[in-house]
């Protein structure tokens, strides 16, 4: 998001003669708040046209005057945004405005064991300065969160971006140094070496934001499930991994045909699908979901909620969810974790959270993600 957000501002200031910006489908992975503030005064401060494109209809409802709906190359329908989302006329349209992540997740047992637990815990990265680049200071990206995770639970990790989110996801499998405890099945994995955390990776596992860069393009789909057995179960057979790929696959609701099939030959909703089957071959208890649907459009993020629901409740899966996304967030969550500036500012179950939100930060995070009232320019005045 923070990336995003440097390359339009140096874009602008290069191209102050500019008169059109196209703020193309990455904007929708920043944070809902961060990205209002900056789509609403783009264009009044300087005047300027722009051509917003994405997947997220919210965002077009609340910013846009004028909408085209494309399906297959072809624009079929447009008009004011009011009027498209007041009465749509074609049936694609109506189908984009009705999908959305709906539904609850499966109660958790009163007796579930504690997956994962975080302490305190810290991620706080120097500034260097001066010729030396000696350290005059940090970054304090995670400032001290603790967190409970049981068996079967999914905690929603929310917050704006550059909020420390990914950084403390990353933090609790020990992919990202940290301070603090982490605590995995009960055992305290912070002072583990490499080689003895290595057999307890296959039990915590990650899913990544982009279904695009985060497949080798140069691997075929059962190649790339089937990695990891080579890692930890090297002594499988080669009948025996086909078997445990073709069965992942089956899993997600993938053709286990498709084994042999490149990355680039899917759709991104079906390369989400591989990568969550990559992290399920492994059999892991918990699984780092890292905006695992913000590249998608909104009728994939239904079916990757439900498949995410399905297979916590048949293999009793502990969920780490981080988006931005509030309203998967409440589809999929038992409980949400707001964080801001790398510090938790609210915790709750989700339904009473997001019903109720006690601190202005999260109310105005819901307000952003929920408020659906669009703001077209004869509304504007």
């Amino acid at each position: 998001g923070d990336q995003q957000q440097c390359h339009a501002e140096a874009l602008l200031e290069l191209g102050q003669e500019l008169e059109d910006l196209g703020l193309d489908g990455d904007v929708e992975r920043r944070g809902r708040l961060v990205r209002d503030q900056q789509l609403r005064g783009t264009g009044q401060r300087r005047g300027m046209a722009l051509l917003l494109i994405t997947h997220d209809l919210q965002i077009v409802r609340r910013h846009a005057d004028r909408v085209v709906v494309m399906k297959d190359g072809v624009a079929v329908e447009q008009g004011r945004t009011a009027e498209v989302f007041a009465v749509p006329a074609h049936p694609y349209t109506r189908m984009l405005i009705a999908t959305e992540p709906r539904g609850r997740p499966a109660p958790v047992p009163a007796e579930a064991p504690v997956v994962l637990q975080g302490q305190g815990v810290q991620v706080h990265f120097p500034i260097r300065r001066g010729l030396l680049r000696r350290t005059v200071g940090h970054v304090k990206a995670v400032d001290g969160v603790s967190l409970t995770i049981r068996e079967g639970e999914t905690v929603g990790l929310v917050g704006e971006s550059g909020s420390g989110k990914t950084t403390l996801g990353l933090a609790l499998l020990r992919l990202e140094s940290s301070q603090g405890g982490i605590l995995f099945e009960g055992r305290d994995i912070q002072p583990l070496s490499r080689a003895a955390l290595r057999p307890l990776r296959r039990r915590m596992q990650i899913v990544f934001q982009d279904p695009y860069g985060s497949l080798s393009p140069r691997l075929s789909a059962g190649e790339i499930i089937g990695e990891g057995l080579e890692v930890h179960e090297p002594g499988l057979t080669l009948a025996a991994r086909a078997a445990a790929v073709a069965q992942a696959l089956e899993e997600v609701g993938l053709d286990p045909a498709a084994a042999g099939r490149y990355p680039h030959e899917f759709s991104g909703g079906q390369r989400q699908r591989i990568a969550i089957a990559r992290a399920l071959v492994l059999k892991p208890r918990l699984v780092v979901l890292d905006e695992p649907t913000s590249a998608l459009d909104v009728s994939v993020q239904a079916q990757v909620v439900e498949l995410l629901r399905a297979l916590q409740a048949k293999h009793r899966l502990a969920y780490l969810f981080i988006s931005h996304d509030l309203r998967v967030v409440r589809a999929l969550a038992h409980r949400i974790i707001v964080l801001k500036d790398g510090k938790v500012v609210e915790e709750g179950e989700a339904e009473p959270l997001t019903a109720a939100p006690t601190q202005p930060y999260t109310r105005a995070l819901m307000a952003a993600a929920f408020d659906l009232r669009a703001e077209t320019g004869s509304e504007r005045g």
